[in-house]
């Protein structure tokens, strides 16, 4: 996807209107427009990535600190009693919109919603050799 076919990108060149509640040179904070809640916002770089993994080190640790100060501005705002703080990050995650971005979700008691738990279906068996064998590769991994 080009930046021009990116509906964020178009919010973030002023290209279409977005109900903004935070912008900096490297971030932009703005209200979902099909909102899970009262004050669901999502929290986008302003340079074009598509996943986290695309995402250089120092501006995801930027995006997150946004999504950090912002947390709780936004649940005060609309008097939730939690949210949920997450990114769908790549296709298979659910992640509709190909420009990483973090969702800040208002919660409240009786909403209906369910936990983070609750996004996969059955869990997997996992004995403690195959725990052990996948922190290894992860370890491994690490830049």
């Amino acid at each position: 996807m080009s930046n021009d076919d990116c509906i964020f990108c178009q919010i973030v060149d002023g290209d279409i209107p977005s109900r903004t509640v935070f912008e900096d040179d490297t971030a932009k904070a703005f209200l979902d427009a099909n909102p899970l809640s009262p004050g669901h916002t999502l929290v986008i770089p302003k340079e074009h990535h598509e996943t986290l993994e695309d995402t250089p080190e120092d501006v995801a640790a930027h995006v997150f600190g946004a999504l950090h100060r912002l947390n709780t501005a936004v649940q005060h705002a609309v008097d939730a009693d939690g949210a949920n703080v997450a990114f769908n990050d790549g296709e298979a995650a659910g992640q509709e919109v190909p420009h990483v971005h973090g969702h800040i979700i208002p919660r409240f008691e009786d909403d209906g919603g369910r936990p983070i738990h609750a996004i996969v279906g059955e869990r997997p068996d996992l004995s403690d050799a195959k725990l052990d064998e996948i922190a290894e590769k992860i370890h491994n991994q690490r830049d």
